[in-house]
């Protein structure tokens, strides 16, 4: 299995698990996670919710093979399922991060509550790299945690930033050594389930509450945004380089 979905002791365990192609997320993947996650909104069992990837990886973002042959069409798309799913995530979210985070590796953590990241982690927002624009609300959400500049240098230049920038921009809680990162999340979800459930739902809900709005309404038209640009010649010009594995070249495009 590509994701591997697991609950015990009261804590909803979702793991990337496909190491050979980098944890590369295929509509199939976003489905599963989706699915999880909204069971686990009426599962009284569950009581929060933690997202790690294997050792080394995190996520390399949207797999670019099965995201051509199969684009995100529509509102019920898996991907834009799995996004509404983790954005209205009413339980605490809890994420563990190694290695790289690309793309939607990164901008699902800005939905998460609390994010631990290995020292060695790296992160990067190439949307524009790539002939398209930010998803998951993150145009909207980077720049309130980091400062317009700030979020304006990583999603306009789309370069890799290690795991302490992320920490100072405010998209990690902590930067712990490799081998410490998945225990410190576990425990810290532990803490989480032995907390009053109703409590930590409430406390949520009124911290997003004046923002989940514009985070949907944001949501809604970064997609529809994407959904154009992807079709578009700089797209396509940038995943043929890709996987000719060269360098894109831009410059008849205005």
């Amino acid at each position: 299995m590509d994701i591997l979905v697991e609950r015990g002791n009261g804590v909803l365990t979702i793991a990337f698990n496909r190491p050979e192609r980098k944890n590369a997320i295929t509509a199939a993947m976003y489905q599963t996670m989706a699915d999880a996650l909204v069971a686990a909104k009426t599962d009284t069992a569950v009581r929060a919710i933690l997202i790690h990837g294997s050792p080394g990886i995190f996520s390399a973002g949207n797999d670019l093979e099965d995201f051509l042959k199969s684009p995100p069409a529509g509102e019920n798309a898996p991907v834009f399922q799995f996004l509404r799913a983790i954005s209205a995530a009413e339980k605490p979210v809890v994420a563990a991060v190694t290695g790289h985070a690309v793309g939607i590796g990164t901008t699902l953590l800005l939905h998460c509550d609390l994010v631990y990241a290995a020292d060695s982690a790296t992160f990067s927002l190439p949307f524009a790299q790539l002939g398209l624009c930010p998803e998951a609300a993150s145009s909207l959400l980077l720049q309130r945690v980091a400062g317009y500049q700030a979020a304006a240098e990583r999603l306009l230049l789309g370069e890799a930033f290690d795991a302490r920038e992320a920490h100072r921009m405010g998209i990690v809680n902590q930067v712990l050594p490799a081998a410490d990162v998945l225990r410190h999340a576990q425990a810290q979800a532990a803490k989480l389930v032995a907390l009053p459930a109703s409590s930590l739902r409430v406390t949520k809900a009124l911290m997003k509450r004046a923002a989940q709005h514009e985070i949907d309404t944001q949501m809604v038209e970064e997609a529809v945004h994407f959904g154009k640009m992807l079709l578009a010649p700089e797209a396509r010009e940038a995943f043929k380089a890709f996987f000719e594995k060269r360098k894109p070249d831009f410059s008849s495009f205005s």
